[in-house]
């Protein structure tokens, strides 16, 4: 079975605006991104070739921008299949809902053939029932019809060029093949609604049907297609040019599946729909009890006994952590395997989104939106691989893959993916102790709390310590501990933590804070476990008067400073494979205490506050910080790192953000120099963070918009 990769490219249009996800982190214009995507092994590259792209306007020639990229790919001995039309409606001087709408797509896909000769796979259109119904049923993309008519006229025309297109690309290349991509849905119900669920359910088929010739008077929608004003002349011309796909590719979702249920008082309004008899709520089957889902091994079955052609899965995703990344695809994989061992033809598995994906969230009808990371993280600019080009890596070459993290069930498989009704959080548990942990030092203080909570929550299998059940300057305590739990990954956040304390404690301070960590990275190295440690922001002096960089000298003014930056030393020194993270002050903690919550609660008393107005930082949003740390651990980042929102700002601006938010009166807040409160340890006055390694932190404008609502909490 071959490995496979893809790039979302959907240009898609809503109103009179194009959305093109490959402009926005300016692809077009990057090699060194194809370079990346050729090393991992894979054999072929559903790469987009499309109709909007290269000629926005039929009234003027084809632009032909890929031409570098394609010739790269070329030479790398990386096949291409050649998507002409990913969710898109064609360009201006082309409607999907016209007539013509075929040939003119026919005679694009002609002109790729003959432009690029030594391209033999093609996927005229993407999921073409899918970009139907969203086009002509639901009117999210245009033309934003709200009908079957206009659903299934969209469908007939993108099914009608596809065969057309194909036609005209086996004139210049005889010999290539036509890879359809469809996604892979099933609709589970309630007995009440099963016959809108056997519909949907033949439904799901109507696009490959058309294109195998299958679509007659004996069709289960036979009567449908007539009663919605599709012509039998219509109709007819796919039984007299059917154009069976080489190769059925399906993409499966884990919300490829849904649930009908017409009891819609337990389900929010956004679900909620009918038929025009019935109304129900239409939501994804995973986040219900009521039901078990097919699974991709038992649909793809189901496409092969009923269509007996090659199958591939040509889109292999999951957005969330990165943990259910990899269980998600190597679940996929496995999947894939048992059916290719039934003697099913399973020729490829396709693995998507390599580059990310933007929008989604809003199905594509704004430009931009939130971007999920794939094989690599474009959040920056800078291509960085994750733990996905490990995984790919792996199985191109040898068919396997593993990690301590695939031990544990993904979300889906897990109590809490059911929403409808909700589990308690009560009901979240830690997994089974057969799987590798994570294990937290410093577990009781406010850092090791937020990583013990994520990481539970994410189904990472964890053990969490205490300073009283572990001294990290103990040598014998620490091998007894590491021999104990044997974890894959230790997170370091225990130490001496209290600044002013360190001024007149910098023994204990040295103890806690270097000489410890820098056992522990020895231990790390000698036993092959990854290490997360941090520092801080207190390592430098603030004379920059700018953002401190990764690779700009430390000078500490205290003690705590000096320890931090005597344990960097040691630690990468010991360790160079450990991963440093340094950050800022942090806010919206959980436990223990938040200076920030703290002042809240001050002015919700009426209180007077004083706030340092002359000391600048980059604030750190807790939640955001734990969440990407553990992904840079799975990613198996190393190094020193910077970790902080984006904003350089005074504890005093700060302050009043949070109070304005909050609905407090700022003008309870005092700006007062950091001199006026008498403090021992001396502090920098600049002492902002950013980044030159490209890893990239949601903005502090974000992170209070989700911390500050206005609630005290609770």
């Amino acid at each position: 079975m071959e490995t496979w990769g893809g790039i979302e490219c959907s240009i898609n249009r809503v109103g009179d605006e194009y959305f093109d996800q490959l402009a926005y982190d300016n692809q077009y214009n990057q090699l060194t991104q194809l370079e990346k995507i050729c090393n991992l092994g894979i054999t072929k590259l559903r790469f987009p070739i499309l109709w909007e792209k290269q000629q926005p306007d039929l009234q003027h020639p084809i632009r032909w921008a890929v031409i570098p990229h394609l010739d790269y790919l070329k030479d790398r001995k990386v096949d291409v299949i050649a998507g002409l039309v990913h969710h898109g409606s064609g360009p201006i001087g082309a409607n999907v809902l016209d007539d013509d709408f075929p040939e003119k797509l026919a005679v694009y896909a002609g002109k790729v053939a003959k432009k690029f000769p030594w391209i033999t796979n093609y996927t005229p259109i993407n999921e073409p029932l899918t970009t139907a119904r969203f086009c002509g049923l639901y009117g999210i993309w245009h033309p934003h019809g709200h009908s079957d008519q206009t659903f299934l006229k969209i469908l007939l025309n993108e099914c009608k060029a596809s065969i057309l297109a194909m036609k005209a690309i086996r004139k210049r290349c005889p010999q290539a093949k036509f890879i359809l991509t469809e996604d892979l849905a099933h609709i589970h119900s309630t007995p009440a609604l099963r016959q809108q669920a056997d519909f949907e359910n033949h439904r799901r088929w109507l696009s490959i049907d058309l294109l195998c010739g299958k679509v007659d008077a004996q069709h289960p929608l036979w009567n449908y297609l007539l009663e919605s004003g599709i012509e039998t002349e219509a109709l007819a011309f796919f039984t007299k040019q059917l154009m069976s796909p080489d190769v059925l590719g399906f993409n499966y979702y884990i919300t490829s599946e849904r649930f009908l249920d017409e009891n819609t008082v337990n389900y929010p309004l956004h679900t909620h729909g009918g038929n025009g008899r019935q109304h129900y709520a239409d939501i994804e089957a995973i986040r219900t009890g009521q039901t078990t889902l097919m699974g991709v091994r038992q649909l793809l079955k189901l496409a092969w006994q009923r269509y007996q052609l090659p199958l591939a899965i040509t889109e292999a995703h999951l957005h969330c952590g990165r943990e259910d990344q990899l269980r998600w695809l190597k679940h996929i994989w496995e999947d894939t395997k048992l059916l290719k061992a039934d003697g099913i033809p399973v020729v490829a598995i396709t693995f998507w989104s390599l580059l990310g994906a933007h929008g989604w969230n809003k199905l594509l009808t704004e430009a931009g939106g939130t971007y999920e990371p794939g094989a690599f993280d474009l959040h920056s600019g800078i291509i960085r691989p994750t733990a996905i080009s490990k995984l790919i890596t792996d199985i191109s070459e040898t068919g396997d893959y593993d990690h301590p993290l695939l031990a544990s069930p993904g979300w889906w498989e897990r109590l809490e993916r059911i929403h409808y009704p909700s589990v308690a959080q009560s009901k979240i548990q830690q997994q089974s102790s057969k799987a590798r942990p994570v294990l937290i030092l410093g577990g009781n203080g406010s850092l090791g709390y937020s990583f013990a909570n994520s990481c539970l929550h994410r189904g990472i299998a964890y053990r969490s310590l205490g300073r009283a059940e572990l001294d990290l300057s103990n040598l014998d305590q620490l091998s007894m501990t590491i021999n104990k739990y044997q974890p894959w990954a230790i997170i370091s956040a225990a130490g001496f933590s209290n600044v002013e304390d360190a001024e007149h404690n910098f023994d204990d301070c040295c103890l806690s804070n270097t000489f410890g960590p820098s056992l522990l990275a020895w231990l790390c190295k000698k036993h092959g476990i990854k290490l997360m440690s941090f520092s801080s922001d207190l390592v430098f002096d603030g004379a920059k008067g700018e953002s401190y960089t990764e690779s700009d000298l430390t000078n500490p003014l205290n003690n705590y400073g000096r320890s931090q930056a005597n344990a960097e030393q040691l630690v990468l020194a010991q360790y160079p494979e450990a991963l440093l993270i340094r950050s800022s002050n942090f806010f919206g903690q959980a436990q223990a205490k938040d200076p920030f919550q703290t002042m809240r609660k001050a002015l919700q008393n009426g209180q007077n506050i004083s706030v340092a107005s002359d000391i600048y930082m980059s604030p750190t949003y807790l939640p955001d910080f734990v969440a990407m740390a553990i992904d840079l651990l799975i990613d198996d980042e190393s190094g020193l790192l910077h970790l902080t929102n984006d904003t350089t700002i005074s504890y005093y601006e700060l302050a009043k953000e949070i109070a304005q938010r909050s609905r407090l009166d700022a003008n309870k807040l005092i700006a007062v120099p950091m001199k006026d409160f008498g403090l021992h340890a001396k502090r920098p006055i600049y002492s902002a963070l950013k980044t030159q390694n490209g890893i990239p932190f949601p903005s502090l404008e974000k992170a209070l918009d989700n911390c500050y609502s206005g609630k005290m909490p609770a």
